[in-house]
């Protein structure tokens, strides 16, 4: 089953159905509370935790906190509170009375002057939309600065529940333990660097109101045996199109991932200074002068093959601009062809835009985003989702946006939760092409879009598995060819 995230004015309004259906607030506060607190015992015993802190805002984030607290007291833990006024909710002086009652310490300031073994943050939930304030952001920044194990309640406070935008400091924690349902920011933008591991808390039964906003993709993706009988040219034919005279490697890149992800042949159409290099390195290549081709020999070389991907290395000249017009309404027009624009295709797709096909498979990372939707990169960045959906409405086709928590919008959106620091780096993006382009030749509508993404993270994070840094795209290949066959 899939996991699914929700935005968080979507999860407010089906807890205010709960409460409408004559179910308490009160009781849903203890009910997370007492949820996470069983899970923080048994998580504490394997840490030799004792003494806490546990850090309250002026919401019902904060009422979570102060039940907590309360709750771990009475599983004999030495806990001390470090709170904020609070705020007029009832059900927050509820929490913080049953506190005083169960005579947790409470401090009226964030004045941690000892050491704690852990602390639990409870400063703000998945409502927060503004920027802090500079007492808030200090608060934060003395969170951060105290040792010992880290633990957000619902979404680490500072970091926006629906875009992982940071507001302009957030929380970072060991652990985040999110109550009633996943939320976006967890997952994408900058929320992967500050959340840690994710704990769901499940408390009450999803309602037909409510909608997802996107699904986690799915990490146990498993390809068909080969049959027997098979041979190179049941396993596509993949054309990788670039290579500006100045840049040649990124289309070896794209073409090696397309054969080490299982096709069966590969055809690389760049500029012929290249060819000595791509021959010497695969021979197995097979190779076409870009300059040497007419519209009737490119319709020919379409006609034989099964997937493309177009824009690698192609550079921004006019001879590239030429050459993007001489292929590109063709490959839109050849709705049998799945196709990957990438890199500079898609820096001439934003100066010319066009409706694109539903077998045009577009991968922008976040400035070229930007560029497509003539807006910045921290604009991109600070909604990520938002930007998706503008790419898709503007130009059509099928997209990913690539970054920490790559999104994908096919039928549903995806975000996929895996993948490292270490894969950012030059040419990771002509990897991924190459490796859509032959697996969508090989499969077809059998593999979805945000499986193929999955697959170039699992193959990153198994390129890192002796640290992140210093990784280079080509040692994707052999990564790539395991996770394909695992």
């Amino acid at each position: 089953m899939q996991a699914v995230v929700y935005h968080s004015d979507d999860i407010r309004a089906w807890e205010q159905r709960w409460f409408a259906a004559q179910n308490s607030s009160l009781g849903l506060m203890q009910q997370a509370a007492w949820s996470i607190a069983q899970q923080l015992i048994e998580l504490f015993k394997d840490q030799s935790i004792n003494n806490i802190a546990v850090w309250c805002g002026q919401g019902n984030n904060a009422g979570d906190g102060y039940f907590i607290a309360s709750y771990l007291k009475q599983a004999g833990f030495q806990v001390e509170i470090f709170a904020a006024q609070l705020g007029e909710s009832n059900d927050l002086h509820c929490a913080a009375q049953f506190a005083k009652e169960m005579k947790v310490q409470i401090h009226s300031n964030f004045d941690v002057e000892r050491t704690f073994d852990c602390h639990i943050d409870a400063l703000f939930g998945i409502g927060l939309n503004r920027e802090l304030n500079s007492d808030w952001q200090q608060a934060i920044q003395k969170f951060n600065k105290q040792v010992g194990l880290k633990i957000s309640i619902d979404i680490p406070s500072g970091l926006q529940a629906n875009t992982g935008q940071v507001l302009p400091f957030a929380v970072r924690a060991d652990h985040t333990f999110t109550v009633l349902g996943l939320k976006a920011g967890l997952f994408t933008g900058l929320g992967k660097e500050y959340v840690g591991k994710i704990h769901l808390i499940n408390l009450i039964p999803i309602d037909h109101e409510l909608k997802p906003v996107a699904y986690l993709a799915p990490t146990n993706i498993k390809l068909p045996q080969r049959m027997a009988f098979g041979h190179k040219g049941s396993y596509g034919h993949i054309l990788v199109i670039g290579g500006h005279e100045q840049m040649g490697g990124a289309v070896i890149m794209a073409a090696e991932a397309a054969f080490h992800a299982g096709a069966g042949k590969v055809t690389v159409i760049c500029h012929r200074n290249h060819h000595q290099a791509i021959l010497s390195r695969a021979p197995n290549i097979m190779l076409r002068d870009i300059n040497g081709l007419n519209e009737n020999n490119i319709k020919d070389i379409l006609s034989q093959v099964d997937a493309v991907c177009f824009g690698m290395g192609l550079g921004r000249d006019e001879w590239a601009k030429q050459i993007y017009q001489q292929w590109f309404n063709l490959l839109n027009q050849s709705t049998h062809l799945e196709t990957v624009l990438d890199a500079d295709a898609l820096w001439f797709l934003a100066k010319q835009p066009e409706k694109l096909g539903t077998h045009i498979y577009a991968t922008p990372h976040p400035g070229e985003a930007a560029t497509l939707l003539g807006s910045s990169t921290a604009q991109i960045e600070n909604d990520r989702i938002a930007a998706i959906y503008a790419l898709q409405q503007k130009y059509a086709g099928q997209w990913v946006l690539k970054g920490a928590g790559s999104l994908i919008l096919e039928n549903n959106l995806y975000i996929c939760t895996q993948g490292n620091a270490g894969m950012g780096t030059g040419g990771m993006g002509d990897v991924l092409a190459g490796m859509i382009a032959s697996l969508k030749a090989q499969f077809h509508q059998d593999i979805a879009l945000h499986e193929i993404v999955t697959l170039h993270a699992q193959a990153g994070d198994l390129l890192a598995k002796n640290g992140m840094r210093g990784l280079q795209a080509f040692e994707m290949n052999q990564a790539i060819t395991q996770v394909v066959n695992q």
